[in-house]
Order: structure tokens, then C-alpha cells, then sequence
């Protein structure tokens, strides 16, 4: 069990994770799933829903994935062709089980759980929004709300349901000290916006950013280096 991060995820069974392409919300939700099966018994499915980019999305780690326990899916693409993946509605009713859901970067993607709007938009369903500082299209509030608004326009989610995630990286190199400085900055962002839920950071980086932030931070182990393809 991951001891050293905690979230209140009471009466919730439902996670949504949106963002831009690039904010790592791919990454930050295969740990949240990871983190799931870690702290209780009960099943957790994930959902890869991104149909707008042919690199760094689950279903290419897909096996390391269900290595962990968790039940995987995804609808296989033709030339990316947008797909509906079979299961969604019938798991996100099911209480007795945990749905965690990778949803596509920006609004296209987000077109991907539009429909299904009705049993997002209820108390058991949590939606995180995944951002980056380091990325251009967060690295101001206007860039911000313009990408969260499209999204949630077009996926019919209310902005009342949806948390902030901060997960301030440029990639691989990424050092404590820009951690530390990125999420200061988006923070300050959106302050007067929304409060940030919890830090992500990459778990060899943890013991080194923990002490600097009053909010919970999530270590994460990084899936989608595509190292893999290389050994």
C-alpha cells in the first residue's frame, strides 16, 4: 500500500483524468490506478479514451499495466480513427468497483466521454484536471481557462466537479527545484480560481519535494518513457 500519499476519495468510485496533450495525465492516471488497487480490494478498470495522438498513451504499456491488477481497456484504432470503448456506462454504475478513465488531450478528446455526461456529474465521479506549467498552454490563466472551458463545453462536465492537479515536469531531467518552482507558479495561477489537489512527482524525486508544500504530494513512477521499446 502506498502509504505516503493520501487522498480523500471517500464515496467515490469514478476518476477522470483531462488535460491537454502533454500534460502527463496518461501517466498520472496509471499510478492513480496503481494507487487504487494498493489500497483496497476491490477491482479497478481503466479506461484508455485517447483517440487523438498516436504516441505516449496507455494502451502501449498495456501489459505492464494489468501486470499490476488492473483490468484494461481500450477499442483498437484504424489510422486513429475515433473509437468508442465498449464497457463505460454499465462500470461507471457499478459501485462495487473502481473506473479510472484517460481521457484524450483537449476538447477532441474530450468529446470521448461526452455522452456519458449524466453519470459523470454525480457525487461518486471525481474529474482532475492534469496541468503543467512548463507546458505553453498553462503557463498563464487565460491559456488555462480557454483549454479547461473547451473541454468542458464540449464533454458536458460541470466545472464544479472538476480538481486540479499539478504535475510540473519537462520530461526525464526534470530536477526537484523545478518541481518545487513550477508548482509554486501554478499555484499562484490559479489561486483565485481553484485550489490545487495534490503534486505529482516522479518517486525518486519525492523525499526531496515533500517538505516544500502543505498539499499532498503523489509520487509516480514513470510508465510511457518508451525506454522500453529500446531494451
Amino acid at each position: 500500500m502506498n502509504k505516503i500519499f493520501s487522498v480523500d476519495i471517500t464515496g467515490k468510485h469514478n476518476f477522470l483524468f483531462v488535460g491537454e496533450a502533454g500534460s502527463g495525465k496518461s501517466e498520472v492516471a496509471i499510478n492513480f490506478a496503481r494507487h487504487l488497487v494498493e489500497m483496497d480490494d476491490k477491482p479497478v478498470h481503466f479506461f484508455d479514451m485517447d483517440m487523438t495522438k498516436p504516441l505516449f498513451r496507455s494502451r502501449d504499456v498495456m501489459r505492464e499495466i494489468e501486470s499490476l491488477g488492473i483490468i484494461f481497456h481500450h477499442q483498437e484504432q484504424f489510422y486513429d480513427a475515433p473509437t468508442l470503448v465498449g464497457g463505460v456506462a454499465r462500470l461507471l454504475k457499478d459501485e462495487g468497483c473502481y473506473v479510472v478513465m484517460d481521457i484524450g488531450g483537449n476538447d477532441i478528446g474530450a468529446s470521448a466521454i461526452g455522452g456519458f455526461a449524466p453519470k459523470v456529474n454525480n457525487d461518486y465521479t471525481d474529474v482532475y484536471y492534469v496541468l503543467n506549467s512548463y507546458r505553453p498552454w498553462s503557463d498563464n490563466l487565460d491559456h488555462i481557462d480557454g483549454t479547461l472551458s473547451a473541454i468542458l463545453r464540449i464533454s458536458h462536465i460541470k466545472l464544479e466537479k472538476v480538481k486540479m492537479i499539478s504535475n510540473p515536469n519537462i520530461g526525464l531531467t526534470t530536477s526537484a527545484d523545478e518541481v518545487i518552482e513550477g508548482n509554486k507558479r501554478m499555484a499562484e495561477m490559479i489561486g483565485l480560481y481553484k485550489d490545487i489537489e495534490f503534486l505529482c512527482v516522479k518517486e525518486e524525486l519525492y523525499e526531496q519535494v515533500r517538505n516544500d508544500t502543505k498539499i499532498p504530494v503523489f509520487p509516480i513512477h514513470l510508465f510511457l518513457t518508451y525506454e522500453w521499446n529500446k531494451v
